[in-house]
């Protein structure tokens, strides 16, 4: 039996359904990944304590639902691009935005959009994976560096995370331009080509060096059930799953099936845009 839906679940469901829609009449490719996929498989939906949706898509279909979108907000959705020119904005991938709501992140500087859909990139790292992790660790050094610039403090955090957001706080904007820093990160993740590459993946993901699989395990976009609609996934989901979670069969102690996100306002019912 399904799980009951929370309002914000049933507010994402609402979002994928439209984001599934735009890319299927625009023959885009993308894919359920993380947990969005695993829910499909393991529960037929959302997993019941999880609270957002993770997509991503091939780097040609990723830049080419920028360029159909724009930078206008159709119907009542605003993505938002790693070019973004808010000051606000933290991150370098895009972030599909519900208008007509509200929600607020804890980020250096309060991210105040509305419930979202991550969209990221899949990019390759080319068909020597020896040579191609060497790349990635070094995208990984740039990205860690980027995290502890623009994150918050946080409870529950290591020491050690904290100390890093502290200290690179106090490296002025003039030595280091944030902005400029997420667009070289968009550009060292599409330099190597993903419909050449024999191994690809989410290089921005948090599972890291486990995002990355062979290009053949991704490969065509194939339809799970996820809740009440068909969600396009990979096309090797064992051997995706199995690669980021080992046994991804077997639930997470209780005391794990919790929220991982640190939001600090949060209303379905007020735009964001609305004027205080």
């Amino acid at each position: 039996m399904a799980n009951e839906l929370s309002p914000l679940q049933s507010k994402l469901l609402e979002m994928l359904k439209w984001f599934d829609a735009f890319c299927r009449a625009h023959r885009l490719r993308y894919y359920a990944v993380g947990g969005t996929l695993l829910g499909a498989v393991r529960h037929g939906g959302f997993i019941p304590w999880d609270d957002d949706i993770d997509v991503a898509m091939p780097r040609p279909d990723y830049e080419r639902l920028a360029a159909l979108i724009g930078d206008s907000t159709t119907e009542h959705y605003y993505l938002e691009t790693v070019h973004s020119k808010d000051a606000s904005y933290c991150y370098p991938y895009f972030k599909l935005y519900d208008t007509e709501t509200t929600l607020t992140e804890n980020k250096r500087r309060k991210l105040r959009r509305g419930v979202f859909l991550d969209v990221f990139p899949l990019d390759g790292i080319g068909s020597d994976y020896e040579k191609g992790m060497r790349h990635f660790d070094r995208l990984q050094a740039k990205y860690n560096f980027y995290l502890t610039r623009v994150g918050g403090f946080r409870k529950g955090r290591s020491i050690y995370k904290n100390c890093a957001v502290f200290l690179s706080r106090l490296i002025p904007k003039f030595l280091v331009d944030d902005e400029k820093l997420r667009v070289e990160l968009d550009a060292l993740c599409r330099s190597c080509d993903f419909e050449t590459s024999e191994w690809v993946g989410n290089l921005l993901g948090a599972w890291r060096k486990r995002e990355i699989v062979k290009r053949d395990v991704i490969g065509e976009p194939k339809d799970y059930a996820f809740e009440n609609m068909q969600v396009l996934g990979v096309e090797d989901y064992d051997a995706y799953l199995t690669h980021i979670y080992g046994d991804w069969k077997q639930l997470p102690p209780e005391e794990k099936r919790v929220s991982h996100h640190d939001f600090l306002e949060f209303d379905l019912h007020r735009s964001y845009l609305a004027k205080e």
